[in-house]
């Protein structure tokens, strides 16, 4: 469950349950498929939490990769909306006040690149991530806290189970801006001062 609330971009893809495979060449781990130009750094990465699972990756994305992402969604933004739990349809929801839009997947060699890279550090195959989403939060806009992942029989069918989230920032903010675990059980500390907002207080955050 997290809550997310800040200003600027980032981008979220959402990857599914199927048979996949992958090879690992010392510390560089490539899909037999689509593999990603850029290797993966394994000291990058840090443990948030183990239950429920969640890491954070320095650096996985280039300032020009998220300049080019920004670039490729900033005309094309609609309201975000929430999927229905009876019917699996988008629906308009005051839980989730950004706006987004989705990419299709590999739209160019960048997105392709990414989506490769992603691939690779997960040991999900690209086929089985959702379209990159990216998304924009003005200032005071939201997505309450929530579980990201479908219990209910009609987002099931549509895409089967959710098993992995992946959120990339795109671009800084001076205050505000987190990403919040609130049910995070790792044994990393936060010292949070007035800058964090009452959402980040609720848990461990990332901003």
């Amino acid at each position: 469950m997290d809550c997310w609330n800040f200003l600027g971009f980032f981008l979220l893809i959402s990857l599914h349950l199927c048979a996949g495979s992958a090879e690992i060449y010392g510390s560089v781990l490539q899909m037999k498929r689509g593999t990603s130009s850029v290797p993966l750094d394994p000291t990058r990465v840090t443990e948030l939490s183990w239950h429920p699972r969640a890491f954070i990756y320095k650096g996985f994305l280039s300032s020009e990769e998220c300049d080019h992402l920004i670039t490729l969604a900033k005309d094309k933004l609609e309201k975000s909306m929430v999927a229905d739990n009876e019917s699996g349809e988008s629906i308009d929801s005051e839980v989730r006040t950004s706006s987004g839009m989705f990419l299709q997947k590999a739209h160019d060699e960048i997105v392709a690149d990414i989506e490769a890279r992603i691939a690779a550090w997960t040991f999900l195959p690209v086929e089985n991530g959702e379209s990159m989403q990216i998304l924009h939060y003005e200032h005071g806009q939201k997505y309450e806290p929530h579980f990201d992942y479908f219990h209910d029989k009609a987002n099931q069918e549509l895409g089967g189970h959710r098993i992995a989230t992946v959120l990339m920032y795109l671009s800084d903010v001076e205050s505000g801006g987190e990403t919040v675990f609130p049910n995070s059980e790792g044994k990393l500390t936060q010292l949070k001062d007035e800058s964090w907002s009452d959402c980040a207080k609720n848990g461990y955050a990332v901003k």
